[in-house]
């Protein structure tokens, strides 16, 4: 095998505009690819320097159910201050919470698409 990194994330979602403010604003990602295609919006997002992309795949963009990811690991340098800004923003969150591997939080997107948050424990 020669795998070497993901290229996207899907995140299904039901409005497209709605789902950049989100993760665009408020989580501080930036467009990558924004074009208008037969099928519908081809829109994706990224946190700066990352391999992989996540797809906010609106309707038309395939079979998918908004809301319907979970399990999305976002790693940050601080969680408990992205955990207060979320807060602020009006985004309830859950942690963060001390675990064996580091801090570690999670919500939801406005479709309720599951993230986490986590600052990971050096040499973990």
């Amino acid at each position: 095998m020669t795998i070497t990194h993901a290229s996207f994330v899907t995140l299904p979602v039901s409005d497209q505009d709605r789902a950049l403010h989100f993760y665009g604003d408020v989580l501080g990602m930036a467009v990558t690819t924004d074009r208008d295609l037969p099928q519908g919006r081809w829109l994706q997002v990224a946190p700066e320097g990352a391999q992989t992309v996540f797809t906010l795949a609106g309707p038309g963009m395939g079979d998918f159910e908004p809301g319907s990811a979970r399990g999305i690991m976002l790693v940050t340098t601080d969680v408990d201050a992205d955990c207060a800004r979320l807060t602020a923003a009006g985004i309830p969150v859950q942690g963060p919470d001390e675990l064996p591997w580091g801090r570690m939080a999670s919500f939801t997107d406005p479709d309720g698409n599951g993230l986490m948050l986590l600052t990971e424990k050096e040499g973990f």
